[in-house]
């Protein structure tokens, strides 16, 4: 299985902050040049996702009619929306390749739930296999399964 958990978020985030710094760099060089904020027409005026989407991950999944089942709307464009059957969930997604989808940045309202299994909540990363995703936390430990809905 592959190394997963907080020290591979935050080799993650230490990558992307200097990706960042490094064009701030660069783009700060060109604007002190004297030139144009204008794109060429041959660029486009905006950039696609430079997440790797797959079909295969875009949709629903999950229960949405049941209030108390957890669901998950994975967007075209990386970002996610459902419930834990309780509470709010948001963030992002990316697709790694494989079946394997990398959770990121979740965010959940956090309120009591009484009598409901709010296991979606601990996401972390989830594996896709025709209809099914098998959502798993930390340590890559399977923590429950969502079937395609839409």
């Amino acid at each position: 299985m592959s190394d997963s958990g907080p020290g591979r978020r935050a080799m993650r985030t230490a990558s992307a902050v200097s990706l960042a710094a490094a064009m701030l760099v660069l783009f700060g060089a060109c604007a002190s040049a004297g030139t144009s904020n204008t794109p060429p027409a041959s660029v486009p005026a905006t950039a696609p996702s430079p997440l790797p989407v797959s079909a295969s991950t875009v949709g629903t999944w999950g229960d949405t009619d049941d209030a108390t089942a957890p669901s998950l709307s994975l967007v075209a464009d990386g970002t996610l929306a459902g419930t834990d059957g309780c509470n709010r969930l948001t963030g992002r997604w990316e697709d790694e390749g494989g079946g394997r989808i990398e959770f990121d940045d979740v965010a959940s309202t956090r309120m009591a739930c009484e009598g409901v299994d709010t296991w979606l909540s601990a996401l972390d990363e989830a594996t896709v296999d025709g209809d099914t995703m098998t959502v798993l936390g930390d340590d890559d430990v399977v923590i429950g399964s969502l079937e395609r809905t839409g």
